[in-house]
């Protein structure tokens, strides 16, 4: 027991209160723990949580990632339910109370393609996202309203592996002996799995739809009937409204002044560098 062990005092202690960009508002008391003030604290990864995230089954799987959640931020009980308007500020919250307020990141500059790296400032990126308002609804041109329903890191997961499966079971076909046929055979069946896989992505992000005469439909086969039967013009704009929906609480692109001697190459005086982790800059 941590009281009885005169190591427990120098146990992890939170580094960092953070708001989550969703409030809380789209977890029941099995997923997460709200605080009265509504910040969360966050603790530094043990060793074994680094550990964890430099596992590439566990990376691919998810589930390095939901148990490093559940370690540095205890109020989530179930980081599976965790919604995509939150994954960037957690992460970003753990590299900081894990690493420091700075990170290296390096980037190709546009044109000369030379690269280089910068150094950035983690507090300012979440504080970027902290006080957005999340929307989720948005209006299509002939009528409908679209409620949305965030994805849970469950559901990006389960679709991320898909999408990995069927496009190494492409690569596979494409170095295979087989002939045109049976390749275009199996390019077909990898088509038809991708299609369902961005199918259930527009399904899964869609709570209800109010038509132009006012019915609310919200049955999920109702929803998928009409996403397999409206024309493509329509579900081009509901996804694009979905795709602008869940980017809204994600972190930005840095803004990056070019060098004289790059501009005299042809580069723009400033141009965007988008902010990613990976191994190479999420471990300090």
């Amino acid at each position: 027991m941590t009281e009885n062990n005169p190591l427990g005092k120098y146990y992890r202690q939170p580094q960092i209160y953070i708001t989550l960009p969703s409030k809380g508002r789209y977890y029941n008391q099995e997923t997460f723990t709200p605080t009265e003030s509504g910040e969360i604290p966050v603790l530094p990864m043990t060793a074994k949580d680094e550990m964890a995230f430099k596992t590439p089954d566990a990376m691919m799987n998810g589930q390095a990632t939901v148990d490093v959640i559940k370690s540095c931020i205890p109020n989530f009980k179930n980081p599976w339910k965790m919604v995509n308007y939150d994954t960037d500020t957690i992460m970003l919250a753990i590299r900081i109370a894990t690493y420091g307020e700075t990170m290296d990141i390096s980037y190709n500059v546009p044109v000369t393609n030379e690269q280089t790296q910068t150094t950035i400032n983690l507090p300012a990126l979440l504080d970027s996202i902290r006080n957005i308002v999340i929307k989720d609804e948005a209006k299509t041109s002939t009528g409908f309203n679209i409620k949305i329903d965030p994805l849970t890191y469950e559901q990006l997961t389960r679709i991320q592996i898909a999408q990995f499966e069927q496009q190494k079971m492409y690569n596979s076909v494409a170095d295979s002996g087989l002939s045109d046929k049976a390749k275009n055979d199996k390019f077909a069946e990898s088509y038809k799995k991708i299609n369902a896989v961005n199918f259930s992505i527009i399904v899964d992000s869609i709570k209800e739809i109010t038509t132009p005469a006012g019915e609310v439909v919200s049955d999920k086969k109702q929803i998928a009937d009409f996403i397999d039967n409206c024309d493509a013009k329509t579900t081009s704009e509901i996804e694009k409204n979905l795709s602008e929906l869940r980017l809204q609480s994600q972190i930005k692109p840095i803004q990056i002044k070019a060098s004289e001697e790059q501009i005299k190459k042809g580069v723009s005086a400033t141009y965007e560098v988008p902010v990613t982790f990976d191994n190479s800059n999420f471990f300090g």
